[in-house]
């Protein structure tokens, strides 16, 4: 029931080792008008109840923060959150004088959807125009412009039935036990539910992790996937895409920490439908003598060439020209952060943006100076199909 209860009217978020929920409503928000290009250190002061407990299990502020970096957003500091380990732990804290949490819980409705019907769906761009915006940003990568852009595109809909957030959520833990589920709300009113396979940043400490994901095949229904992971393993374009993002990640904590390192070598993520390469860093020893907070590490990171590209202001100039439209919170960073500055976060992706029978899901790939625009295309297209599988399916 914490799951269905953070899904439906809290903030949600669930790796696969601790699940934490926040609810009871807001105690308050900390605004960042200028997202993160906000200056200056945030403050999560609160007087909770409870004992201590992990990193994540006082005072902490959850966000779905938008892809665009300078755009408003805001942290949310619940009046009660949980926290539950794989290995039995739980914590509780609460706002001094708040009313029992107990029967917020006994309230929740188990998560259950009615077989859901798409009553009008649309893309944007259509896929033989998302093929074309490829073909322009190749030219443009072959030119040396860029070295790495990451081109999306949207589907969006109505159902003949409301969409439970809490059901969606439940059936993503289902089918993707690798992922983190998170289940936020975001400032225009609607839920952000995915499964977010890609760790941009956990912080405890002065110690930092970043899984960057970055190299993608489809994996055929029914199908052993050995021999799809291996072509990944050695496909050069593949390999070229994840280099670009390695480095550019470590370069950016190497700003910041004088022990930054990175596997040698990718390994493969395998989830439900796709595979990735995937590689850990990890830093440590602040240069400063003070370890960034989890924000401060945000600053410097995101966005990662994961979901935007290199060098960085060229990327979002061509993706701006090309797509058009804003991203919203796709792609953007979904987690926390604690009153000691630890926290994690994940890159909004395999995600659905609803409110009541209204759904916005985007996809997209990682366009390099080899990319074929009919291949990008198709990585697009199976992101989205397993997207919509999991929203339109009629049972958990």
């Amino acid at each position: 029931m914490v799951r269905a209860l953070g899904a439906r009217v809290g903030w949600l978020v669930e790796s696969p080792d601790v699940l934490r929920c926040g609810f009871g409503g807001t105690v308050y928000d900390v605004p960042l008008p200028a997202g993160l290009d906000e200056d200056g250190p945030v403050d999560l002061g609160a007087e909770l109840d409870g004992d201590d407990g992990p990193p994540g299990s006082g005072v902490v502020g959850f966000a779905a923060l938008p892809f665009d970096r300078s755009a408003e957003a805001k942290l949310s500091v619940p009046r009660f959150v949980m926290t539950l380990d794989r290995d039995g732990g739980a914590w509780i804290t609460e706002r001094v004088g708040s009313a029992d949490w107990r029967p917020l819980l006994d309230e929740v409705a188990p998560p259950r959807q009615e077989p859901l019907t798409l009553r009008s769906v649309s893309y944007d761009p259509a896929p033989e125009e998302y093929a074309h915006q490829v073909a322009i940003a190749v030219e443009r990568l072959r030119r040396g412009d860029l070295a790495k852009v990451v081109l999306a595109r949207s589907v969006s809909g109505t159902t003949t039935e409301p969409i439970d957030p809490a059901a969606l959520a439940a059936r993503l833990r289902g089918r993707e036990p690798y992922c983190t589920i998170y289940a936020l709300p975001t400032l225009d009113g609607r839920r952000f539910v995915g499964a977010s396979p890609e760790l941009l940043v956990r912080r405890v400490g002065t110690d930092v992790r970043c899984h960057p994901l970055a190299g993608t095949i489809a994996l055929p229904p029914n199908v052993a996937p050995d021999d799809y992971e291996t072509w990944l393993l050695g496909s050069t374009k593949n390999l070229h895409e994840h280099a670009i993002l390695v480095d550019d990640i470590v370069s950016a904590l190497a700003s910041a920490y004088d022990d930054v390192h990175a596997d040698a070598t990718p390994s493969i993520v395998t989830l439900r439908t796709v595979a990735h390469l995937g590689t850990w860093i990890t830093a440590s020893s602040p240069a400063s003598g003070t370890a960034p907070d989890a924000i401060g590490l945000l600053r410097r990171l995101h966005p990662t060439a994961a979901v935007g590209g290199l060098p960085r202001a060229a990327a979002l100039s061509l993706i701006s020209t090309l797509e058009g439209r804003s991203r919203g919170h796709y792609a953007g960073p979904v987690g926390w952060v604690d009153d000691a500055g630890d926290g994690e976060w994940w890159i909004g992706i395999r995600g659905v943006q609803i409110r009541e029978r209204s759904f916005e899901a985007w996809a997209g790939a990682g366009i390099v100076s080899e990319s074929d625009p009919i291949a990008e295309r198709e990585e697009t297209r199976d992101k989205l199909a397993s997207v919509l599988s999991a929203l339109l399916v009629d049972r958990i």
